[in-house]
């Protein structure tokens, strides 16, 4: 027990340390490189407080998570529901398993040009497509969840006679969380690269649309700062809510049967 609690504490310096270690090997390269194009990370830092203070970096940050946010939640409405019927149902998964198929497969790009012709260089043109691009990754996952049921549990809640709202509350939903937190973990890593890319497309403000416009003057200084701004967001949601979550789920699966 002492063993495990000192390598949980090692491997809790090395994460702390990579980070670290990744800005120090930045600014190495960046002064071996010594170029406008490769600012070093305290030119990018300080540019971002700039950006913060003086021009509109919280706002364009917080449109983009804001259409992360309700594109994610949606989707994984959607996803679950789908995914639960697909699984649940033989019927229902040879009837639409192309649809997912095809769903996972349609260029992200092609989707949001085609919302923004139908709908116009809209909030909900945007969401939209990034909803029909995350939603079939989430109900493949769920699916394969639902496919994975012991059904020695659902036996056993049948025997005892089990409310159902309850057998689905202490038997399935434990069951299948480990694979909808892997969907949420997947789908929050690609509805921020398809919100930017969406919002680079076309959109009135947000993330995407700012580093658009640095490109476009080669301005990398502002492209790391709002990538930065953005990724301190996404590190700090999934060490703050992601992991704590997965620490939950750990103790939500129900106990294994001894055979």
């Amino acid at each position: 027990m002492a063993e495990r609690g000192r390598n949980a504490g090692g491997g809790r310096w090395l994460e702390w340390l990579s980070l670290p270690l990744l800005l120090v090997l930045w600014h190495l390269l960046s002064l071996l490189v010594d170029h406008r194009l490769f600012p070093t990370p305290i030119a990018v830092f300080a540019e971002m407080w700039d950006l913060l203070v003086n021009r509109r970096l919280a706002e364009d940050v917080g449109k983009t998570l804001t259409r992360a946010a309700i594109a994610f939640v949606l989707s994984m409405i959607v996803g679950i529901a789908v995914g639960a019927a697909i699984g649940r149902f033989r019927a229902a998964d040879r009837l639409f398993g192309s649809w997912v198929l095809i769903g996972l497969n349609i260029p992200a790009i092609v989707v949001a040009i085609a919302c923004y012709i139908w709908m116009g260089l809209t909030e909900a043109a945007l969401i939209l497509a990034v909803c029909i691009n995350k939603t079939p990754l989430v109900a493949v996952t769920v699916r394969e969840g639902v496919r994975a049921l012991d059904a020695g549990y659902a036996e056993l809640g049948r025997v005892y006679r089990v409310p159902f709202l309850r057998r689905i509350r202490r038997i399935v939903v434990p069951q299948l969380m480990p694979y909808v937190l892997a969907a949420a973990r997947t789908g929050l890593s690609l509805i921020w690269k398809i919100v930017l890319v969406f919002e680079v497309l076309g959109s009135d403000g947000g993330v995407g649309f700012r580093i658009g416009i640095f490109f476009q003057n080669f301005d990398m200084k502002g492209i790391l700062a709002y990538t930065l701004a953005f990724m301190s967001i996404v590190i700090a949601l999934e060490y703050l809510v992601m992991r704590r979550l997965d620490q939950r789920v750990l103790g939500w699966r129900p106990v294994q049967r001894t055979p």
